[in-house]
Order: C-alpha cells, then sequence, then structure tokens
C-alpha cells in the first residue's frame, strides 16, 4: 500500500497570533497534539505517542503562518512523511482555518485520520477557547 496523504481544515475563532505558538513550539505542541515533545537543536523535535518516540525535523517555520516537520526515516526520501500545519485567514470573513495536510500517520482508514484530527482540534480549540 502507497504512502496515503490525508488534508482536514478547521475554523478556530482565535487569530494566527494566538495560535502559532501552538504549533510551532514544544510546550505549545504538548498541550494539544502530542503527549510530550521536546527540542534539540531548535530544529530537531521529539514526539512521544503512546510510549513511541517519533523524530520531526522542523524544515518550514512561518511565523503566525505555517510549521512542516519531516518524519521520513532514512530509508525514505526526504518529506516523503511530513506533517504540515498552516494557518490561513479568509479575506471574506476574517476566520482562521488550521490547514492539516498529513502524510506521516499510517490510518487503517481515512475516517480513522478523520476521528483524530477531530479530536486533536477539538483539544486545541477547548485550550484557546474556540
Amino acid at each position: 500500500m502507497g504512502q496515503q496523504h490525508f488534508e482536514f481544515e478547521y475554523e478556530i475563532k482565535a487569530s494566527p497570533k494566538v495560535l502559532y505558538p501552538y504549533i510551532s513550539s514544544a510546550s505549545g505542541l504538548q498541550q494539544w497534539f502530542a503527549e510530550k515533545v521536546t527540542v534539540k537543536n531548535s530544529e530537531l523535535f521529539i514526539f512521544n505517542w503512546d510510549d513511541e518516540t517519533h523524530t520531526g525535523h522542523l524544515v518550514q517555520n512561518k511565523v503566525n503562518k505555517s510549521v512542516k516537520f519531516d518524519f521520513s526515516s532514512a530509508d525514505q526520501a526526504p518529506l516523503s512523511a511530513f506533517i504540515e500545519i498552516k494557518l490561513d485567514v479568509s479575506e471574506l470573513t476574517n476566520a482562521t482555518y488550521l490547514k492539516i495536510y498529513d502524510s506521516a500517520s499510517t490510518f487503517k482508514s481515512p475516517a480513522d485520520a478523520q476521528e483524530l484530527w477531530d479530536y486533536l482540534t477539538d483539544k486545541l480549540k477547548e485550550i484557546v477557547g474556540s
């Protein structure tokens, strides 16, 4: 089975300036995204989920806009397994949208991916009061 790629979009009632620390810092990511997050060398993030450690290299970081983590292993092409989180503001409605691009996760079905990202995003919304 080939690499799956999932895309999700969520409206969040908070500004990119408020949301950005939650997608770009170890302490912010640890509140909603992973059980534990540590940073080494400012670009190497260590994520812990269910007693498993996963290394994500921060390959893109645009302040108040987006982050992209490369989870590709040594035997994979760079960026073959990544998670990108973007913050977009609608010019028409001024609403903020959290856009998720996930090709790093392995799910049995698209419904499982949707369920996980819905859960994670709901946690983030609760934290920021959205």
